[in-house]
């Protein structure tokens, strides 16, 4: 049986499955994050909140932006992942995906203070 993504199936062999379904969820849980990343931008511009308009734009589109790179870099890590215990190979880092999840938060979480004091 043929699985998709080739680039990560035909490689190696098949591991334990409960290291493969521990990274989906792993995945998946980054999925869920997106989503609250994506529902907070939303929110932002959507509530009436004290914020000027180019506040309301800066933070909103900040949020939005960190979820579409949040879903990219989490099929990115699955597939490294993945890829790397078929073929029995030490497991990737984190990269720079928690660090620019981490910073683009606290960055908004700063300019929402200053802008909200």
């Amino acid at each position: 049986m043929t699985r998709w993504p080739g680039a990560v199936y035909d490689e190696g062999e098949e591991p334990d499955p409960r290291f493969s379904l521990a990274n989906e969820r792993t995945f998946l849980a980054w999925l869920r994050t997106a989503l609250a990343l994506l529902a907070g931008g939303v929110a932002v511009r959507a509530l009436d909140l004290p914020f000027e308009e180019t506040h309301e734009r800066a933070v909103g589109g900040l949020l939005v932006v960190l979820a579409v790179v949040t879903v990219a870099a989490a099929y990115v890590r699955w597939a490294r992942t993945e890829r790397a215990m078929r073929r029995r190979e030490d497991l990737p880092g984190a990269g720079v995906t928690a660090l620019v999840a981490t910073l683009g938060v606290a960055a908004v979480g700063v300019l929402a203070l200053i802008w909200l004091v």
